[in-house]
């Protein structure tokens, strides 16, 4: 490309430039001492100053009657004074607050102010010396004095919660509705009570019934029942005791269960029956045999062995048992005693015996027959 036309090119992409950038600043109209033009040619305001142009102060904030030459001012327009310009200079003159003949004036401030006649007082002398002033607060407790602003002729007092009487002079009983549960004794106080909570009970009303049972105190899987200030153990089959901590098999005699024993049968015969640990013996004689039958009950007790109805069951049965075994005694021995008869003295086909072989026939409940006593016998039927 030649040089000259070169040349041509870039004098006149400069020439559009500059008219861009002309026309630019002709579209801009911000303030620039207030603030600047950006991209889209838009003002950004500086800090204190507002509007499109950025041209407008910005006011003190809270200033109600007032205006700005410079950001943060507040001057006041006519007729309104103060730091913010809310203050009505003419005030006394437009609204007359002051009542009861007082005079009103403007302070330096801008607030008006009331001089009082004698007798009232207050901002507007609205209110009069009355018996509260006078008086100078007669209630008690921290009670508020009112006589409608002193023209009430007698002063009455209202009182805080849990006092009463003409001066709130008088601490209200809070216990007098009985609030405590369960025998609690209740404390009172100002304006309040609490309640001594008796064992057992806890809660603001002494209401909540302790779970006497959180302990565990019930042993070898018993079954623990909550009562007041206590508890219950329902003890398995086996064990006894408040916690069931003792077993009804290693207690002793007095805990053991019923046994039975048996034994041969030997001489002699006899009985016992005891209440308690009761024991029944019959030993009847009858072939050198000793029969022995005893009884071991358990004593009930409060809270371990047998119960009443039980233990009653157990001695119509014991009783019953002793009447049989006797009369099976009985029995046995009139058939043995008939028996020894019949063979000693009583066939009519044998003359009488002399009188020493009939000491041979004594029955003996006690020892069985010897060796001796059957030789005896065999040499008196040789002869």
């Amino acid at each position: 490309m030649p040089p000259r036309l070169t040349l041509g090119l870039l004098l006149w992409s400069c020439g559009l430039l500059i008219q861009n950038c002309t026309g630019q600043e002709d579209e801009c109209n911000c303030n620039l001492s207030h603030g600047r033009c950006d991209e889209s040619n838009s003002c950004r305001c500086d800090p204190g100053w507002e509007g499109p142009q950025c041209e407008d102060c910005v006011r003190m904030p809270g200033c109600v009657h007032g205006s700005c030459h410079q950001p943060w001012q507040c001057t006041c327009e006519s007729g309104w004074a103060g730091r913010f310009c809310d203050k009505d200079v003419y005030v006394c003159v437009n609204e007359q607050p002051c009542q009861n003949g007082g005079t009103c004036f403007i302070n330096d401030s801008g607030d008006y102010s009331c001089f009082c006649p004698e007798g009232f007082h207050g901002k507007n002398c609205e209110m009069k010396t009355g018996p509260c002033d006078r008086t100078r607060s007669p209630c008690k407790n921290g009670g508020l004095c009112e006589d409608s602003n002193g023209f009430a002729p007698e002063l009455s007092c209202r009182c805080l919660a849990g006092f009463v009487g003409p001066r709130c002079e008088v601490d209200v009983d809070d216990c007098l509705m009985r609030p405590c549960a369960n025998g609690a004794t209740c404390l009172d106080s100002v304006n309040r009570f609490s309640c001594l909570c008796p064992a057992g009970f806890s809660g603001r009303f002494c209401t909540i019934n302790d779970d006497d049972c959180a302990s565990r105190p019930c042993l070898n899987g018993g079954r623990c029942l909550d009562r007041v200030n206590s508890f219950q153990c329902l003890c398995p089959p086996g064990f006894t005791g408040r916690t069931c901590e003792g077993s009804l098999w290693q207690l002793g005699a007095e805990t053991h269960p019923p046994t039975w024993t048996s034994h041969g049968w030997a001489g002699g015969g006899g009985g016992r029956t005891t209440q308690g640990n009761a024991s029944l013996r019959v030993t009847p004689s009858r072939g050198g045999q000793l029969l022995k039958i005893s009884v071991k009950e358990v004593v009930t007790q409060k809270g371990a062995g047998l119960t009443e109805e039980q233990f009653i069951t157990l001695m119509v049965l014991g009783g019953m048992t002793l009447a049989v075994v006797g009369l099976t005694a009985a029995l046995v021995l009139r058939g043995h005693w008939q028996d020894c008869c019949t063979r000693c003295r009583c066939r009519p086909d044998r003359p009488p015996r002399p009188a020493p072989a009939e000491q041979e026939c004594k029955i003996s409940f006690l020892h069985a027959p010897g060796p001796k006593l059957e030789k005896k016998r065999l040499n008196t039927q040789v002869i």
